[in-house]
């Protein structure tokens, strides 16, 4: 069996081998060609893998990263809108660094939608009640506005010192009440949740027109009697007002029927809840209901496709950063951003959310 065996499969080497020497059999000159021929394929594929990470690299922090300057409209400086703005701009800065941010203050949503539609802002935030406003409206340039995302939502809150009477916004009747600026988000929702309450904003209450930056001062200093906020949780000078004086949000659920029976444009608002822990401050025994409508952020038809698709892209990827000192902000989510009624996507939004989509 041995011989024949050895027959079949004649030794490739006829020269004898020192006893106890083992060596490596010839390689089949086939074989050396096809593993040239694999090696360099395999050499291909490394190229063509590194081509396309290096491209991927160059369109995200290169120079085919959008260049240039962007103007984004925010808010009154103590407001949320503001400081989401400024943290929003670092971001921007390390994503787009061949991009110049400059942040504009404003009043508010409806302030932000007029400096946006003539050009002044290219980029803001403003409230889906606000936009559904402007729009109806017909005001100069409606029909242009686009949205990047939906991002989070504002609450509204009614503040009163602690020992005050109100306990609904009906309470109002007779008293000095901040209501916001002409040109904010927080007048418009003001003057729909006194009309739900059946008050005259006019006649039934002292309407004083200034924004979150003076409200709390003139609280404190005994110069109003409550005041409106729309903004994120929790809001910085809701807080530090709460440190300083002993104050109570009022609850609002009340008024979300009659508010809903006023017309379409109410129907962005919802009912919410603010948690017990959204103001430690303030101590409250449970968690009070209230009313929530969506932020939007906001450009226009005119913006370049390659901007709003970076932008957008900054602004998802930057949510847990934002969201360790805007708390609010922690609530963007890529799963719903895409809902931004009343307004369509942008192209270039619309490209992002392609791009991402698992």
């Amino acid at each position: 069996m041995v011989a024949r065996t050895a027959r079949l499969f004649p030794s490739p080497n006829p020269l004898p081998k020192p006893a106890g020497a083992w060596q490596y059999p010839p390689m089949d000159p086939r074989l050396t060609r096809l593993g040239r021929r694999r090696a360099v394929r395999t050499g291909a594929v490394a190229a063509v893998v590194f081509a396309l990470l290096a491209w991927w690299l160059l369109a995200q922090h290169g120079a085919s990263s959008p260049a240039g300057r962007l103007s984004f409209a925010t808010g009154l400086p103590t407001g949320v809108y503001a400081k989401y703005g400024d943290l929003l701009k670092e971001d921007l800065g390390r994503d787009m660094p061949s991009l110049e941010v400059r942040l504009q203050s404003s009043q508010g949503s409806l302030d932000n939608l007029k400096r946006l539609t003539s050009g002044t802002a290219d980029f803001t935030l403003a409230t889906a009640d606000s936009v559904a406003t402007y729009r109806d409206g017909r005001q100069p340039g409606a029909e242009g506005l686009r949205a990047c995302a939906r991002l989070y939502d504002d609450y509204i809150q009614l503040v009163v010192p602690k020992g005050s009477p109100v306990r609904s916004a009906r309470d109002l009747k007779g008293l000095r009440v901040g209501v916001g600026t002409d040109e904010s988000g927080v007048q418009l929702i003001t003057r729909r949740l006194l009309r739900a309450a059946g008050l005259d904003f006019d006649r039934d209450i002292t309407p004083v027109r200034v924004g979150i930056d003076r409200m709390p001062g003139l609280l404190e200093g005994g110069q109003l009697d409550a005041f409106f906020w729309s903004g994120g949780l929790p809001t910085n000078a809701v807080q530090s007002l709460g440190r300083r004086l002993p104050i109570r949000l009022v609850q609002l659920d009340d008024l979300i029927k009659p508010l809903h029976a006023l017309g379409p444009e109410t129907h962005y608002y919802r009912a919410a809840v603010m948690p017990v822990d959204a103001y430690p401050e303030l101590r409250a025994p449970q968690a009070v209901k209230t009313i929530a409508v969506a932020n939007l952020l906001v450009t226009t038809d005119r913006a370049d496709p390659d901007l709003a698709e970076s932008v957008t892209r900054s602004v998802m990827n930057s949510r847990d950063r934002i969201g360790q000192k805007v708390h609010a902000a922690q609530k963007v989510d890529l799963r719903t951003a895409i809902f931004t009624d009343p307004l369509d996507l942008h192209a270039g939004a619309r490209r992002y959310y392609a791009s991402v989509k698992p």
